[in-house]
């Protein structure tokens, strides 16, 4: 039988989108594959896709399903990290933005500072270090990983923990909805930044009942800026992953950062509604699928 193999055109040249010049936006991210369970990877990739950014991934392990569900299967892929990253180097590639999700050891973490130091210049560095809600961490994490964690922050341009996730960073006593004012969430976001980070976004901030969304403070103008919506009554997991991606994409797209806040605020919002209307609404996660229409609207 003969095996034909596919080319890209002449045996001498490289694939176009690997030789510059006017391409589309290309962001990477870096986080696991839950193959059910609508979060990370399964979530990043869609959704960053649809808004027509070129979208690379590094699963950091593979996973039966997410981890709410009574029991997965896990495969961890942190001795992929290095050498996929090698090629990369060996083919010059680069990156709009880089972008971190879920990670799950001390190691992972590491890896991703070496990868921030290889493909970082020029690239906006992006950190969602989700590890918690609710006032406690994750089974697999302690406090000795939020500290970890928090280095990894230090080396980003925009991280937007939640507020149980930046208390942990922190050391700093986590308060519930209705227990903290204004100048608690200032006094975090500011703390956040001298990390390193040059802007924090704190998600899931409320300073009052019916009100529910995200408040963010930049280092290097001093300007703190938030953006609500009317609340939802509703918890369902992954809506972390919807926002940070799509704010991400917003971003990288060249959006305005409060506008972009906006843009992802109002689609994670749109996603829930729509769980919500669903009869079969899926406890494990959201439909965002149907609300991709309604988020390339507003990009435009």
């Amino acid at each position: 039988m003969e095996v034909r193999k596919r080319v890209w055109g002449a045996q001498t040249s490289r694939p176009q989108a690997l030789q510059g010049g006017n391409e589309m936006k290309k962001i990477v991210t870096i986080q696991d594959i839950s193959c059910f369970g609508k979060c990370s990877l399964t979530v990043a990739l869609p959704i960053i896709s649809a808004m027509g950014i070129e979208t690379a991934i590094i699963p950091t392990a593979v996973l039966s399903t997410h981890t709410m569900f009574s029991r997965f299967t896990f495969k961890d892929l942190s001795d992929q990290i290095e050498p996929i990253s090698t090629h990369w180097k060996e083919e010059k590639l680069r990156f709009d933005a880089l972008y971190t999700g879920y990670l799950g050891s001390f190691e992972q973490i590491d890896l991703m500072k070496q990868f921030f130091a290889d493909f970082g210049e020029g690239s906006l560095k992006f950190v969602d270090p989700a590890m918690g809600d609710n006032g406690k961490l994750y089974p697999a994490f302690d406090e000795a990983f939020a500290k970890h964690m928090a280095t990894l922050c230090a080396k980003a341009d925009i991280i937007d923990p939640n507020l149980t996730e930046a208390c942990f960073m922190l050391g700093t006593e986590y308060k519930e909805d209705g227990a903290y004012d204004e100048a608690y969430i200032k006094d975090i976001l500011v703390k956040l930044t001298a990390l390193g980070a040059k802007i924090a976004i704190l998600t899931g901030v409320s300073f009052s009942p019916d009100k529910l969304g995200a408040m963010g403070y930049n280092s290097e103008t001093g300007e703190f800026f938030s953006y609500y919506n009317q609340r939802i009554p509703a918890k369902y997991h992954g809506t972390g992953d919807v926002f940070s991606s799509s704010l991400v994409g917003a971003i990288t797209r060249g959006i305005p950062l409060q506008e972009a806040i906006k843009i992802a605020a109002d689609f994670t919002r749109q996603s829930i509604l729509l769980t919500e209307q669903d009869p079969d609404k899926p406890w494990y996660g959201v439909n965002f699928e149907p609300a991709i229409p309604y988020l390339l609207e507003k990009l435009k």
